[in-house]
């Protein structure tokens, strides 16, 4: 199975690079500020208002302002609402009727990258059509006939009860009849969006809460913290004899928890979490639960134990989105921790997703490891290659006729994905199985083979 990359200016996730490196430029900031403000102008409304969030990169300062001089270069009046969690301003964007909201994050990459999504008035993610809009007019001049006059200029403006706003939409989403008291919380921000607004909210619901990576400097996002680094977290919960640890991203989409053993709970050990307790509580729509090529075997057995049915979909958390919009599901998401919820939010949400499991925990009064006992983990070597190009995969004979002869060896009691990253110059084997030392020399063998026909990065 293969996936094709990403195209030239939009990634998986918006639009993703180096800063001060195309396409992450001030220059194509501004333009891609001047193009939403005319894709997403609604007829009608005087008012033509545009969300600008970002999370605490150095970076995030210049391509602010890029944007919102673009935005109102149109004549679009500019929000401006500091370091905020990519769902906190998929949540503003709509509940403060914007035309459209812009995120300025590169999620969990490192400071020196950055990127800019897009939401549109409903809060959700751009589709495909809409950024490949979005890509015709940075590209042309077309956008130079549409700017405003000089007396239908915008104006910027920040606010600042807008931490208030999500905290409360988030407490919202936890049982009214039940408090965190009595649990003992680590919380690791990753020294990103969520710093502020996830360690408020967990200590107004009553946990006793200690926090790690809680002190951004502009280059310290990412750092050997939050989701992708979890052994600090783990390390953190065994020391103080915590109930949960809980980390999110730099942009606070995203979620690892650590049980009170300390081991890592990732997103399909919750995405089954979450749908047998859905399920008992005749919550779940849809008849199953959404998730990525990348989910684990074990996510799609848990399922089909529960009469349950798995829908698979690209990479990415919005591709998830429109997979449950279409049929029907209200929870779906990824392994890396990407959790949606359609009944409370429109895009991925780690505070709301650690709320979830503190909410399953209380009603059940069972602790996490009890909660995913039943989840059992196929074997799963992932290896990354940086590659110079991103040829098709269809279009390398070598990588496709070993590829189908792992596939056969493997059978119905395994799977293999050739992909490559949509926001790095990456490829991606992941090869799954039940025997883990045959699954990795699968995986080194196919990652051998593609990088001798696509070349690694110079």
């Amino acid at each position: 199975m293969s996936e094709e990359g990403p195209r030239a200016l939009f990634g998986t996730d918006g639009v993703r690079g180096r800063a001060n490196v195309f396409p992450m430029t001030v220059e194509v900031a501004l333009k891609l500020g001047q193009a939403i403000a005319h894709v997403f102008r609604r007829d009608g409304d005087g008012l033509h208002r545009f969300l600008i969030g970002k999370d605490t990169r150095l970076s995030g300062y210049m391509f602010e302002d890029a944007l919102a001089a673009g935005i109102c270069s149109m004549g679009g009046h500019v929000i401006q609402v500091g370091p905020m969690p990519t769902p906190a301003m998929a949540f503003l964007t709509r509940d403060m009727r914007c035309d459209a909201g812009a995120m300025i994050s590169a999620s969990h990459n490192p400071y020196q990258d950055n990127g800019i999504k897009f939401f549109g008035h409903d809060g959700f993610k751009l589709p495909d059509a809409v950024e490949r809009r979005i890509e015709e007019l940075v590209d042309s001049d077309e956008l130079l006939s549409h700017c405003a006059s000089p007396d239908s200029i915008g104006r910027a403006r920040r606010i600042e009860d807008h931490d208030g706003r999500y905290i409360v939409f988030l407490k919202k989403c936890f049982p009214f009849d039940r408090d965190l008291d009595g649990l003992r919380v680590v919380l690791d921000c990753a020294n990103g969006a969520a710093y502020k607004v996830g360690p408020t909210m967990l200590q107004e619901l009553g946990a006793e809460l200690f926090t790690i990576g809680v002190e951004p400097n502009g280059t310290n996002i990412n750092q050997k913290a939050g989701s992708l680094y979890p052994e600090r977290l783990a390390a953190k919960v065994k020391e103080l004899r915590a109930d949960i640890g809980i980390a999110v991203d730099g942009d606070a989409d995203r979620i690892m928890l650590v049980d009170e053993k300390g081991q890592v709970v990732d997103g399909d050990a919750l995405l089954a979490l979450f749908a047998r307790d859905l399920q008992a509580r005749e919550k779940l729509r849809g008849g199953g639960v959404v998730a990525t090529v990348m989910s684990n075997l074990g996510l799609e057995k848990a399922v089909e134990k529960l009469g349950l049915h798995l829908v698979r979909t690209k990479v990415g958390d919005r591709y998830v989105v429109e997979a449950m919009r279409e049929g029907g599901y209200n929870v779906g998401g990824e392994q890396s921790g990407h959790i949606v919820f359609l009944d409370h939010n429109t895009t991925g949400d780690g505070l709301l997703t650690g709320l979830q499991v503190l909410a399953v925990m209380c009603k059940q009064g069972k602790p996490l490891s009890e909660l995913v006992a039943d989840y059992e983990r196929f074997p799963q070597v992932l290896v990354n290659l940086a590659v110079s190009t991103k040829t098709p995969i269809e279009d390398l004979p070598t990588v496709l006729e070993r590829l189908t002869q792992v596939e056969g060896e493997l059978g119905s009691s395994g799977r293999v994905l050739i992909r490559y990253s949509g926001t790095e110059p990456k490829a991606r084997v992941m090869v799954e199985g039940e025997d883990e030392d045959r699954v990795a020399e699968y995986a080194q063998d196919l990652a051998d083979v593609l990088l001798r026909a696509v070349g690694g990065a110079s």
